[in-house]
């Protein structure tokens, strides 16, 4: 059994791609054993399985369509036979062994899933970190983001010391460190929703089981770029998931 298994899912971001798989080959140690899975969602045609012929611990696999965020990182379900797996976007860069680091983390057997430091490329943390959500949160969220400072604030968890750990009860899905038994046993993500929400979904499954935990030992760069807030289409598929968010968990209003 291998130590981690690393999925990335990519959608016509070959570049960003190349960037993560290179970043992780270049600051993991060589003494964990590792698997990283390229799973291509794209339509058009890529360079992206020459990857697999430049690093030998690189599997490519080309689905023929779109299957989401959630339904991407399912299709290695069936392949994993690791200890831990790691959700990981095209947009994140590694920028010191943050494998080995989770490792040691886990360690800590009531801890079920955990996620890094989380920083833009000026190094500014990200508010990756938030409560259990809501509807007024999710609202003011997407189309007041102006508005409420002070419940924004306490939705992303702003007063916590991330010095130290402590536990999120929503991490957002771009760089997640789950126990591999653990993931498969719940299915991976949930597949009724497309893009967006099944992160939140799934840290509250996990979170059923056992502990989700911010470990501030190491940091990750993400690039994020918050595509539903910029266009008409990803907004619509995000209210459209988030309507089968609260309908499976409630609707809880604030």
């Amino acid at each position: 059994m291998i130590d981690i298994s690393i999925a990335i899912v990519a959608y016509h971001n070959e570049t960003d791609v190349r960037n993560a798989v290179c970043s992780i080959e270049e600051h993991t140690a060589v003494t964990i054993s590792k698997q990283i899975y390229i799973i291509d969602n794209s339509i058009q045609t890529n360079t992206l399985a020459d990857l697999s012929r430049e690093f030998s611990d690189v599997i490519y696999m080309r689905t023929g369509e779109n299957l989401g965020f959630g339904g991407g990182h399912n299709y290695v379900l069936p392949n994993l036979e690791s200890r831990f797996h790691a959700i990981v976007n095209p947009d994140i860069l590694l920028k010191e062994d943050t494998f080995s680091i989770l490792l040691e983390f886990m360690k800590d057997e009531t801890i079920g899933m955990a996620v890094p430091r989380m920083v833009d490329e000026q190094g500014m943390r990200q508010d990756a970190y938030r409560r259990e959500l809501t509807v007024a949160d999710m609202g003011i969220r997407m189309f007041l983001p102006g508005c409420f400072r002070k419940r924004q604030r306490y939705h992303t968890m702003q007063e916590m010391d991330y010095t130290k750990v402590f536990e999120v009860p929503f991490a957002q899905g771009s760089f997640l460190f789950i126990r591999t038994e653990l993931f498969c046993r719940l299915g991976g993500f949930d597949p009724r929703y497309f893009m967006y929400m099944e992160d939140a979904d799934l840290c509250r499954r996990v979170r059923q089981e056992k502990r989700l935990v911010y470990c501030p030992d190491t940091t990750v760069i993400h690039r994020w770029e918050k595509g539903s807030h910029k266009d008409m289409k990803l907004l619509l598929c995000h209210v459209i998931s988030m309507m089968k968010y609260f309908h499976k968990w409630g609707w809880k209003l604030w």
